[in-house]
């Protein structure tokens, strides 16, 4: 998406939503662009006639929210990124073609993976590579990644339900590790749709991942079902990251939760360093 620049737009206007923590997008603003459309009210209305599945899924796709106006704060209907891809492929309009050939060659990208998962893994280090991590942060990150993948998937087989309470469970190992949840974590680091993850140092990412990893090893062993019993193995996982925590932090008199990042300038920098800790 970095080559496609409507979401940079001035025209369009944004709201950062708490409830799911993403950014969303006026959606009058985005159609008007598109199609330089002098009435986008009317065109989203005869959007929506012309596209019947877009209709029904409206009102979960396009939610109210406040939104700051020349004439003080209105409630708008807006659309995070994903909402708006949804949209954007019913409007017949040169300017959206860039985002339905980018959706394309993603769902491309996607059949490739299924058939080969590497791929996934490679493009994955790519990215990171492209932002400018260094190799040995690159290492752990992927590390991290595989180490909470093998944690779903043993949530998944014993009853957890995705979402919700994985970001619970998650939350739980977080607090017993770092004594902060992710909200509160991000919080610290200044971040707000970023991964987390995605801006921890190397002992965050190590101490993040023996939480992890501890609960994987204390599930398969305690063999918990359902959400509950689940929920005291991610506390006594994070617990064995907490103690070790605490441990280090003690024997060095630093603090291991740190407020670097890796956000560019003009944001809250902390520049990418090989071996910055």
């Amino acid at each position: 998406m970095s080559s496609i620049k409507l979401f940079e737009s001035k025209q369009i206007r944004t709201v950062w939503n708490e409830s799911d923590e993403k950014w969303y997008f006026v959606v009058e603003d985005v159609i008007s662009v598109l199609t330089e459309s002098k009435d986008p009210k009317q065109y989203i209305k005869r959007m929506r006639q012309r596209d019947q599945e877009l209709a029904k899924g409206w009102v979960q796709i396009v939610p109210t929210l406040w939104v700051e106006t020349a004439g003080g704060k209105q409630r708008m209907g807006c659309a995070n990124a994903k909402g708006l891809l949804r949209i954007i492929q019913s409007v017949p309009s040169p300017k959206a073609e860039p985002f339905k050939l980018w959706l394309a060659q993603v769902g491309s990208d996607r059949l490739d993976e299924i058939e080969n998962p590497e791929l996934a893994t490679q493009r994955t280090r790519e990215l990171y590579k492209l932002k400018g991590y260094p190799d040995d942060w690159i290492e752990k990150r992927m590390r991290s990644i595989a180490i909470r993948e093998e944690l779903t998937e043993e949530w998944k087989n014993r009853g957890v339900k995705e979402q919700i309470e994985y970001s619970i469970l998650t939350a739980e190992i977080s607090k017993a590790t770092f004594g902060l949840t992710p909200s509160q974590y991000k919080k610290i680091k200044g971040l707000k749709s970023q991964n987390l993850r995605d801006h921890m140092t190397d002992l965050e990412l190590i101490f993040s991942m023996l939480g992890e990893a501890s609960t994987t090893e204390i599930v398969k062993t305690q063999n918990p079902k359902g959400f509950i019993e689940n929920q005291k193995a991610a506390k006594q996982g994070g617990a064995v990251a907490g103690n070790a925590r605490r441990e280090l932090e003690s024997r060095t008199g630093k603090k291991v939760v740190s407020t670097d990042n890796y956000l560019p300038e003009g944001k809250r920098n902390k520049k990418l360093k090989q071996g910055k800790k």
